[in-house]
């Protein structure tokens, strides 16, 4: 007896896949793999196209936040500060990190290297064009940022004298500046002008204002040259923008910078406060560094969640 078969073309199929098909199998999942694998890297792509915008405002967002609360760098165009910053012509001028927190909590002392706005009776020691568009002013504020663009014309680097209520001269029976009638150590000066050259005041510094001078002496325009404006030639606390604590470039010039005792009452209290001063300095690498580590973190964190998706 005879038995009618009905083939099912799927049966067919099915069966040329099991007797001879799954090398095509492997050739057509491979090519299904390769195609997603396309698909998924053109879509990252265009999804970095899209975020590139965004990533660039949260980068600059971030810059202005770090730039205004925390640290800012500074390029040293002037010698005004010779030898402890370099700013000299024909040399490497100086890039050094400002911190901003030291002074949230205290005033600046006498000894400590700050940049500040100079008041409108300064004359710029710098002159600097300014942008003639926008593109040039983000420019020119990112560079300022990081401290490879001038500073702006009324910013200045000086070392402090004297603060409020303190009476400052020049000079003594030696040349040495006094405040409040004591000579100041010094050892920072570089090329001294003569006595005869350089006597000013006696300037009793108003309370909120500080005296400040160069250690470059002869080729600074500091507080001695403005002793004839409304502020006696003094500069306001407030105009304080930072503490410089770094020399970070060149690399050979890395350098904490420190605050020396100037006046005699400072170096009395040195063997008491010397524990104070050590965690004032820690307190700057403290800040540097975690802003340093943050900014450095940032791109392989932001690769590592890229990978993940």
């Amino acid at each position: 007896m005879s038995t009618d078969r009905t083939t099912d073309p799927a049966d067919d199929e099915a069966g040329s896949h099991r007797d001879g098909g799954g090398e095509g199998e492997v050739r057509v999942g491979r090519f299904s793999r390769r195609a997603r694998r396309r698909d998924r890297e053109e879509q990252k792509k265009g999804s970095l196209l899209k975020e590139l915008p965004i990533l660039l405002v949260v980068a600059f967002v971030l810059a202005l936040l770090v730039k205004t609360f925390l640290v800012q760098a500074f390029f040293i165009p002037s010698g005004s500060m010779e030898q402890t910053l370099h700013g000299c012509t024909g040399c490497t001028g100086d890039r050094v990190l400002v911190t901003k927190p030291p002074y949230w909590f205290a005033d600046p002392q006498p000894g400590d290297v700050v940049v500040f706005q100079g008041p409108d009776t300064w004359t710029p020691e710098v002159q600097v064009a300014e942008p003639a568009n926008w593109f040039s002013s983000a420019a020119l504020f990112l560079g300022r940022a990081i401290g490879v663009a001038p500073p702006s014309e009324d910013d200045y680097v000086k070392r402090v004298i004297a603060t409020g209520g303190q009476t400052v001269q020049c000079c003594d029976v030696q040349g040495r500046v006094t405040v409040d009638g004591q000579p100041l150590d010094e050892p920072y000066i570089y090329e001294n002008t003569p006595l005869e050259t350089r006597p000013f005041g006696p300037v009793t510094v108003p309370e909120g204002r500080l005296w400040v001078m160069g250690d470059h002496r002869s080729a600074s325009a500091d507080s001695r040259s403005h002793v004839g404006d409304r502020y006696a030639g003094t500069i306001a606390v407030d105009d304080v923008i930072g503490k410089a604590s770094v020399i970070v470039w060149p690399f050979s010039r890395f350098t904490f910078l420190d605050s020396p005792a100037i006046q005699p009452q400072q170096a009395e209290g040195m063997g008491v406060g010397m524990g104070v001063v050590g965690m004032a300095v820690q307190g700057d690498v403290a800040l540097v560094a975690p802003v340093l580590l943050g900014l450095g973190g940032a791109v392989p964190v932001a690769a590592w969640r890229r990978r993940r998706r």
